[in-house]
């Protein structure tokens, strides 16, 4: 792939611009990928629903990893779940949640052994799956290789994305702050947004 990779410096900012401006950019995993319809910014400092509340090794990940290092951890025993290290003007994560599938969509239904498009990659366990991406994955570097990183030409051929905030979802603390990000009216969206 001769795709233009998204850089560490594009996550040298802070959570919450980099997860509204990911949302219309290209995951690319392997020989798959997808259009990002909807992520989550975590806070590394009072962000209650963030890892780095309550865990020692998300403090220690983000001390060790540099900005755009994949944090990917086992949720509930059920599902890996994806996220990217931002590290600058504030520290945290963002979570991907759902994309719109581009490449790679048989091999996506196959590992899924789902037929529904618009179900193949919304939510992030259902994402990750798809993807498969696992534990192995924990700590990859998402700016170097173009094998598994970001790409921007989907803002391209876009055009700049409409954008809607809302609450994070699936969370019980701090879930009043409007950090879900989702691309307007996609239906790959892991769920209705609430305004």
């Amino acid at each position: 792939m001769a795709n233009e990779i998204i850089r560490a410096s594009f996550f040298k900012r802070d959570p919450i611009t980099c997860a509204r401006e990911l949302i219309g950019t290209e995951l690319i995993w392997g020989d798959c990928s997808g259009i990002l319809v909807e992520v989550e910014a975590y806070a590394a400092i009072d962000d209650e629903a963030a890892h780095t509340f309550t865990r020692p090794s998300a403090r220690s990940f983000i001390e060790r990893n540099q900005a755009g290092a994949a944090y990917v951890y086992f949720n509930y025993g059920i599902h890996w779940m994806l996220n990217v290290l931002v590290k600058g003007d504030a520290n945290g994560f963002v979570l991907i949640r759902a994309l719109e599938p581009r490449t790679g969509i048989e091999r996506m239904k196959k590992r899924r052994g789902v037929n529904d498009v618009e179900r193949l990659c919304s939510g992030p366990g259902n994402l990750t799956q798809a993807l498969g991406i696992t534990g192995r994955n924990h700590e990859m570097n998402l700016c170097a290789d173009p094998r598994h990183c970001f790409g921007p030409n989907a803002r391209a051929r876009l055009g700049r994305a409409d954008v809607v905030a809302d609450k994070r979802i699936g969370i019980s603390r701090s879930a009043h702050l409007p950090w879900r990000f989702t691309l307007r009216g996609s239906p790959f969206v892991s769920a209705s947004v609430r305004l």
